[in-house]
């Protein structure tokens, strides 16, 4: 097996070291460090991080590869710093049996530039009436640890409670796409100022929190896990400080676009910004950087949604939700929580890397970059700036909300198990 040397890289933003990779683990973690035959990259004061894990993934294949496959997604996934992704469940099929997620699973492992984790939906055709094949989708060659009908709401408590009574038997995890749906009949965007300007359908910001409210009571009610999708309003971070507070098992994740977007975009009618939960107020996007910061919040994922062209070039009604994230996710990240002092490079790989894996139980990922440990590594340039230009993404989709926006950092390179899939910023 290659021997990689990485010399003078910050390690989760410290002092420069040396990290030598052995085949798929890391060697050595020092300074001074040389190895016969190995391959050196100088780093020149890079930030290394642990390969980046998003709990949000939408791989489209199968049904949609139109829009992304597990191939070009993946690939996507490596140039953003990523070394892991689950893969959501409303393909077509839904993955709602052992034999949708396992077919994930393997294209995962014939595209090879990172892994994918399968989620298993929680009910039959996510049409939320009767609970999907959970046990045998853990049983099965995917390992399926994490369920979710994200795009609609599981809505009905009785079907909820028993979801998160299921997973109990394997330490699994119910990710909630928390919308109300009667709230949000109509909506466009996010009820509020703007929307009552426009005249666009508002969705407002109870019909997050009342599910959120719902589900951290059920989960504490049963002893069960809840993590809540893309977590988007001042509230909603309220109700999960609270249930935390209280010593539940729950834990939440933001997008990067929620992070940084409003729904003042919105007046521009460019349906780029549409998507699902909706881009909300200034003063959500702050209570949400704040609550990263203090760990309320557990992580960063990407909900990375990708469109074909016609899907969004149209009327703002007509246009699909989604924003493609997984390229630009680490970017934003620095601009909107490291640049601002919110958080430093630890905390960035807790945010993005650690907790993520935990949250999934996913093994060999979120892993301290010391020796022994599996070489799933992320080597990013927090010093460059640049403009977004989608026409060179991985993804086979352009719908990104950042085109033009100038953004700091670039992902230089990303091993997965040792293996560069990334060099020098462009696929290996």
């Amino acid at each position: 097996m290659s021997k990689i040397l990485i010399r003078g890289a910050k390690v989760l933003g410290g002092e420069p070291q040396d990290v030598l990779i052995d085949g798929e683990t890391i060697a050595e973690v020092g300074t001074g460090l040389s190895a016969e035959g190995a391959q050196v990259i100088e780093a020149d004061g890079k930030i290394l991080l642990p390969g980046l894990v998003d709990l949000h993934t939408h791989l489209r294949e199968p049904g949609r590869e139109d829009s992304e496959t597990v191939l070009t997604g993946t690939k996507a996934a490596a140039v953003g710093g990523f070394t892991a992704v689950h893969a959501m469940a409303n393909t077509f099929p839904v993955a709602d049996t052992a034999g949708v997620v396992e077919q994930v699973w393997r294209l995962g492992k014939e595209s090879g530039y990172c892994d994918v984790q399968p989620v298993g939906a929680v009910t039959v055709g996510l049409e939320g009436k009767k609970l999907a094949e959970l046990g045998a989708m853990h049983d099965s060659a995917a390992g399926v640890r994490v369920f979710s009908d994200d795009g609609k709401c599981v809505d009905d408590a009785v079907i909820m409670r028993r979801a998160l009574e299921y997973v109990k038997a394997f330490d699994g995890v119910v990710a909630q796409h928390a919308q109300e749906p009667r709230l949000t009949e109509g909506a466009q965007m996010n009820e509020g100022i703007v929307s009552a300007e426009l005249g666009l359908g508002g969705w407002p910001a109870v019909a997050e929190e009342s599910i959120i409210a719902r589900d951290v009571l059920l989960a504490a009610h049963v002893g069960s896990r809840v993590h809540i999708c893309h977590l988007s309003t001042a509230g909603s971070v309220e109700l999960v400080r609270w249930a935390k507070s209280k010593g539940w098992n729950v834990t939440a994740e933001v997008t990067p676009h929620h992070l940084l977007l409003t729904d003042e975009l919105v007046r521009s009618y460019n349906p780029v910004y549409k998507v699902n939960p909706p881009l909300r107020t200034e003063a959500d996007v702050l209570a949400l950087r704040e609550a990263l910061a203090d760990g309320t919040i557990d992580c960063v994922a990407t909900d990375h949604a990708p469109h074909p062209h016609e899907d969004k070039d149209c009327e703002w009604g007509a246009a699909a939700m989604g924003m493609v994230g997984l390229e630009t996710a680490l970017s934003v990240v620095q601009h909107t929580m490291v640049d601002s002092g919110l958080l430093d490079w630890a905390g960035v790989a807790d945010r993005m890397s650690f907790r993520p894996a935990r949250i999934g139980r996913l093994e060999g990922h979120g892993r301290p970059v010391s020796a022994g440990e599996p070489a799933n590594l992320t080597l990013l340039d927090s010093a460059y700036r640049g403009e977004v230009d989608p026409a060179g993404f991985a993804s086979r989709s352009r719908n990104t909300p950042y085109e033009g926006r100038e953004l700091p950092g670039r992902v230089t390179h990303t091993f997965l198990r040792g293996r560069a899939t990334v060099v020098d910023g462009k696929l290996a």
